[in-house]
């Protein structure tokens, strides 16, 4: 096994046979951390984002902060709740792309498409950047490293994704869970302190007098600021999509265990969101835009901490192994968060292939049955946003959040024509009561998910928006682009009336150097196929070898004519094209197969000393019609290394067709 192969093995695992898809489903213990950890856990920088954004009025601002916080898990139960219908409808992981396309045609699902493969590119860039501000805000060296520490999460997080999706979510399953009962113990304890002690835990910031850089702002400008917390809150509702794209991961029956899940998610997410929100009222946590300028009273040097790390030392204050464990924990989560992203991303890049709008590669499954390709495209992408954008989460979470109301609009408009086209068809007036039930809940989804996206929009457009939508639109038209390349490509291998005419004659070529073993064996192998014309063709780039060969030609009396091709600036390439030309250009109907001898070699240095010749004219020829180019392998003593051992329980019958028994002389070498 080479040393490639075994880097792969150690760090993906041994393949898994395709019969043992099965066993890699998973149940709603293990789905929920797998698919649910990116919505839960943006409750650690959405509050946060709020408050940021309200800073810039001043303290009294942050009064309106439980309303927004309201509002947003007000419609985070309502998109809950629609997609719970959407689970139940369809099933096959296509999830908003596959609402959208049925219900309104193909191409607004390719517009949902789009949003999504930027949503998810953009959940991993947001999840991880958070992350290294709330680690930093205990651990220096992250705080001034967020870019290393971010790029670095995102590769380990690729590699534990590519051991497969069921033990990706046994790994992040602990995580998860401790993360959650951290949070609801951070907001119960400190509950009970402040109504039932009496003792008001008080962050460190509290005592800081914040000024505002717009102090005085009043009417249609602190209603516009309003909104626009309300729209940075609202990217507590990512990752609510990627459990209705991740159905088919689900142990059946998959479209019930993906509700109850979903349905599990969205509780603990609101119940967690409201809460830190009541914590920072109750402990006075102050975030600001520009620590540096709008706090007042803050030490020199002062570093901000993140709302988290605040109200874990105010409501632990005198238990640091409570701080560290919440800290640690919201750190851990927001990097296992873009496993939401890893989980969706693959699975939508596969539909989608299959749908041939993307490339085909993107269908195919690795070694462990995950779709690698999508991971590894999804990790890319990512690390090119962290190093654009410094992981720097302010800057990233404008561009969040449009892509997935642009999917919620869509997905629910969607449901509605499904449930019309359902009551249609339903004369039952029981199972009509239930659609118009689902459909009174789409609707409002829809209602909701639309207004929030006329926020967004408005709101972010030019804080940063502006790029994701020309993602969107650049992703859309490149898949428009595939998808007609590949209809294109049907189009041409369907005709079949000049195929199905058979060449006249075959004319072949070996194309010689040196008269070595490696030609032997191409004239050998090149007479064996009974070419109706056959002939040996070398190129004069110098007179003395040319003469020696021809020479050494006539000594061996070999039963093929060779033919010198002459070269006056000393080409290879372009004498031998123009010979082939000209035989298609004397005889239209004749094939051409030209045998090109090439050496098998076991070092990649030894690849750049040879065939290199060999390599160009191939990459010519392979354009020249009715042309067939043949190589003919020649092993060098080097190869031996490389070539696997196939073992006798490999296959059944192995040992009597002696595959994998090594001869004795070989184990002496």
């Amino acid at each position: 096994m080479s040393k490639l192969a075994t880097a792969k093995r150690l760090i993906v695992g041994r393949p898994f046979r395709s019969d043992r898809l099965s066993h890699t489903l998973l149940s709603k213990r293990i789905a929920l951390p797998v698919f649910s950890s990116d919505a839960m856990s943006s409750v650690a920088y959405a509050p946060e984002e709020i408050l940021l954004v309200l800073s810039t009025a001043g303290i009294s601002a942050y009064s309106v902060s439980p309303w927004i916080g309201v509002l947003v898990a007000l419609v985070m139960v309502t998109v809950v709740a629609s997609y719970r219908q959407n689970v139940r409808a369809y099933t096959s992981g296509g999830g908003d792309y596959e609402v959208a396309s049925v219900n309104h045609g193909r191409q607004w699902g390719l517009v949902v498409a789009s949003a999504l493969l930027v949503d998810y590119i953009l959940t991993v860039a947001v999840s991880i950047s958070s992350a290294a501000a709330n680690i930093g805000s205990v651990i220096p060296f992250v705080a001034t490293h967020k870019v290393l520490f971010a790029v670095g999460a995102i590769v380990l997080l690729t590699a534990m994704n590519l051991r497969g999706v069921r033990e990706s979510g046994s790994l992040f399953a602990i995580p998860t869970y401790a993360f959650v009962v951290g949070i609801l113990g951070m907001i119960g304890w400190g509950l009970f302190r402040s109504f039932v002690l009496g003792d008001h835990p008080r962050a460190e910031s509290a005592g800081f007098v914040m000024v505002g850089e717009h102090q005085q702002m009043a009417g249609a400008a602190f209603v516009f600021l309003v909104l626009r917390a309300f729209s940075s809150g609202s990217a507590a509702l990512t990752g609510v999509e990627a459990i209705s794209n991740g159905v088919p991961a689900f142990r059946k029956p998959k479209s019930r265990n993906a509700a109850t899940t979903l349905a599990l998610m969205g509780g603990i997410a609101v119940v967690m969101f409201l809460g830190l929100i009541m914590l920072a009222r109750i402990t006075g946590a102050i975030v600001a835009d520009d620590p540096a300028h709008q706090l007042i009273g803050a030490p020199p040097n002062y570093e901000q901490k993140t709302l988290i790390a605040q109200l874990a030392g105010a409501v632990f204050s005198g238990f640091t192994p409570g701080i560290w464990y919440l800290v640690f924990f919201t750190g851990l989560i927001l990097v296992l968060a873009a496993n939401t992203a890893f989980n969706g991303f693959p699975v939508l890049g596969s539909i989608l292939a299959q749908d041939r709008f993307l490339p085909r590669q993107l269908h195919t499954r690795g070694d462990r049955l995950a779709f690698s390709n999508g991971i590894l495209f999804l990790a890319a992408g990512a690390i090119i946003l962290v190093f654009a954008f410094q992981a720097e989460v302010t800057r990233l979470i404008q561009l969040y959040i449009v892509g997935v109301f642009v999917s919620f609009v869509l997905s629910q408009s969607g449901m509605i024509r499904h449930w019309n086209r359902k009551l249609r068809a339903e004369t039952d007036p029981a199972a009509r009561r239930r659609m118009r039930r689902s459909q009174l809940i789409n609707s409002i989804g829809l209602v909701m998910t639309a207004s929030v996206l006329v926020i967004v929009l408005i709101t972010k457009f030019t804080q940063g928006a502006w790029i994701a939508i020309t993602a969107m639109a650049a992703i859309y038209l490149l898949m428009t682009a595939i998808h007609r390349h590949y209809d294109r490509v049907t189009a041409e291998l369907e005709r079949q009336e000049a195929d199905a005419v058979l060449p006249s004659r075959n004319h072949a070529l070996v194309l010689v150097s040196k008269l070595h073993l490696p030609t032997m064996r191409a004239i050998a192998y090149a007479r064996a196929t009974r070419p109706d014309e056959l002939e040996g063709v070398t190129v004069n780039v110098d007179d003395e070898d040319t003469r020696e060969l021809v020479a050494r030609w006539e000594h061996e009396n070999l039963p093929v004519p060779l033919k010198v091709l002459e070269s006056p600036y000393r080409e290879i390439t372009r004498p031998v094209l123009d010979y082939v030309k000209r035989i298609r250009r004397d005889s239209p109907r004749d094939v051409v197969t030209v045998f090109i001898p090439e050496y098998v070699v076991g070092h990649w240095w030894e690849q750049l000393l040879h065939n290199q010749s060999a390599l160009r004219l191939k990459s010519r020829l392979l354009f020249q019609p009715g042309v067939m180019v043949t190589s003919v392998p020649w092993q060098l003593e080097s190869s031996e290394r490389v070539r696997r051992v196939v073992r006798p329980a490999s296959m059944p019958g192995a040992a009597r067709r002696g595959l994998g028994v090594e001869r004795k002389g070989s184990e002496r070498r």
